[in-house]
């Protein structure tokens, strides 16, 4: 009895979260209402923790609920929610991410005079992903979908005065809308050939592969794979915690939780995985590449978001989406922390964001500098921290699966420059001298800047170790690697931490000013081809057409010069009859006297 009633319970604690997450949106206009949302979510967090119990103790199966909304046609939309082992522990995940983001919030946003109104987007933001993991059928899902895309477009252009904001936003806008071409081409293809959204029935069916290409890119566009990742580093203009939310726990692990969701679809298809591998593959070392480049210690975090999105889609390729959702999952910890932290070192230096003008603060801020580079360590693998459990995993797949040689190359040497850029944003940020105006009023003694980053750091530490037992089966696979491919990510890692370390040593000393590595190697030529230069062919081209086909051609020819053209002739052969020749004129004069003639005898 005990046993059939959890569902409910579950169930019952997840609408319970989801109103207790509405009620602050009811008086979005009082004073308190920062303080109200982080109760909210702080409260909802606990709740959430229930289903998630009972999922451990009794191993709750899925629970799947539907009530009708409406028919297009002959297709039933419904209002259904699935709860998983997925959105189970996805959830608290998210609220525990999102009370910490928004408790930091407000500190960082306690000057702005319209914090009520960015408070409300952030709870709207977390509402559209709880939305979108819970999901039963494309439709709700869509839902969920659009809705953290279009907050996360009024969350970017948060300092609206900013033309650089605006850009940002309107970017992740549109790079987004090739996603949803795709999103939406599924959605309309299901109607017409199946008249039904649900998963369940969808995973039944045997499905084309241009179908479950274009769930895919729907997924790199959300997910910023390469060929669709300049939005993420460019969202960066928004506030930090907008940042944080952004990169850890919505928005962007959007779209490889969709791929997630359909892994029964692609599981078959050797087209779907290998390209998922692939795209993975040069995904994560290209960003990891970008963010070595990079001196916005904000952009550097952000590309390292890209990169390990594209582990995620690698381990989707491996046939392994547990993996991908325990990397997620962990991801979420020091990817926030390692924002709140930037966001604490750049408002205490007077909004400075350059890393070669920071250092010396692990005596002015020292517990941003601890868990920055408790962070740190975490994403570059460090054992028994968070990022360990989740990266190594995959590293360890990779190793013992026959792939393209290639993916895996590529994903090694990622592994190899994470712990590079990593280790820069430490050696930089914490170690030396400090190389910041001395006149600067540097305190973190505030509890809603201490509290947040703790919370996230013990999450950071212990996460992987507790996520572990749960993700995992319990009579786990038993992997038969030589030692050298077992501690092959391990070897890299420590490989990227010394040459980073003797990198950062040499580049100390230069000036912010001078001529450098990252001027000289500049990896963000690909915005320059797309966003600089195809468009100014494009209008080039275009200029030329207009100009040369149509004012050239057109206009002239058929303007003035043909014209002149056209009558110079008749007119110079006028000019030449008309000279007083008696000669001219009797001929004229017989010429037409004879045609007269001719025409009246013929009639």
């Amino acid at each position: 009895m005990k046993a059939m009633n959890s569902p409910m319970i579950a169930l019952s604690c997840y609408l319970i979260s989801m109103t207790a997450l509405l009620i602050p949106l009811t008086k979005p206009d009082l004073k308190l209402f920062p303080q109200n949302t982080k109760i909210a979510i702080k409260t909802a967090f606990l709740i959430s923790m229930i289903p998630l119990f009972l999922f451990i103790k009794e191993e709750t199966q899925s629970m799947f609920i539907s009530w009708k909304w409406f028919n297009i046609g002959s297709t039933p939309i419904n209002i259904s929610i699935q709860l998983d082992e997925y959105s189970i522990l996805f959830i608290p995940i998210a609220l525990l991410v999102s009370w910490s983001i928004i408790e930091f919030s407000l500190w960082y946003m306690h000057n702005d005079y319209k914090i009520q109104l960015f408070f409300k987007y952030l709870l709207i933001f977390l509402l559209a992903m709880m939305l979108l993991v819970s999901a039963g059928n494309l439709f709700l899902l869509f839902m969920g979908w659009e809705g953290v895309g279009i907050m996360s477009y009024l969350l970017i252009g948060w300092y609206f005065t900013r033309s650089n904001a605006g850009a940002a936003a309107l970017q992740a806008v549109l790079y987004n809308r090739i996603g949803d071409i795709g999103f939406l081409f599924t959605m309309f293809w299901l109607i017409s050939s199946y008249d039904s959204l649900d998963l369940n029935f969808v995973f039944s069916m045997n499905n084309p592969t241009p179908l479950i290409i274009a769930f895919i890119i729907a997924a790199a566009s959300k997910s910023a794979q390469f060929g669709l990742h300049p939005w993420l580093a460019s969202a960066m203009e928004g506030p930090t915690p907008v940042s944080a939310l952004l990169h850890s726990s919505t928005m962007v692990v959007a779209g490889v939780f969709l791929l997630i969701r359909i892994y029964p679809m692609i599981k078959d298809n050797q087209i779907a995985l290998t390209t998922c591998l692939c795209l993975g593959a040069i995904s994560t070392a290209f960003a990891a590449t970008c963010a070595l480049t990079q001196n916005d210690i904000k952009k550097i975090i952000a590309f390292s978001t890209s990169s390990q999105l594209g582990l995620m889609v690698v381990a989707i390729g491996l046939n392994m989406p547990h993996l991908a959702f325990f990397h997620i999952c962990t991801h979420a910890f020091f990817k926030a922390m390692l924002f709140l932290c930037s966001g604490s070192i750049i408002h205490n230096l007077n909004d400075e964001q350059d890393i070669r003008k920071m250092g010396g603060l692990q005596k002015t801020l020292p517990v941003t500098t601890t868990c920055i580079s408790i962070g740190s360590l975490a994403l570059m693998g460090t054992p028994y921290l968070a990022g360990f459990f989740s990266k190594d995993a995959i590293i360890e797949a990779i190793n013992s699966s026959n792939v393209n040689a290639w993916a895996l190359i590529l994903t090694i040497i990622a592994t190899s420059f994470t712990a590079v850029y990593s280790f820069r944003i430490i050696y930089f940020a914490s170690m030396k001298l400090p190389r910041s105006n001395v006149i600067l009023n540097i305190n973190e003694n505030n509890p809603t800047i201490i509290k947040p980053i703790k919370r996230l750091a013990v999450g950071s530490i212990i996460a992987g170790l507790l996520i572990n037992q749960i993700v995992f089966p319990t009579s786990p696979v038993t992997l038969t690697l030589p030692l050298d491919l077992k501690l092959t990510a391990l070897l890299v890692s420590a490989l990227g931490f010394l040459m980073a370390l003797d990198l950062a040593q040499t580049s100390w000393t230069k000036s912010p000013l001078s001529s450098n590595l990252t001027k000289s190697v500049n990896t963000s030529f690909y915005n320059v081809i797309i966003h600089r230069i195809i468009p100014s062919l494009s209008f080039n081209i275009s200029l030329y057409i207009s100009s040369h086909l149509i004012d050239m051609t057109w206009l002239e020819k058929m303007g003035p010069k043909g014209l002149t053209e056209l009558q110079l002739p008749p007119i110079k052969m006028n000019q030449m009859v008309q000279q007083g020749l008696i000669k001219t004129y009797l001929s004229i004069f017989t010429f037409t006297t004879l045609i007269c003639l001719i025409t009246l005898q013929l009639v």
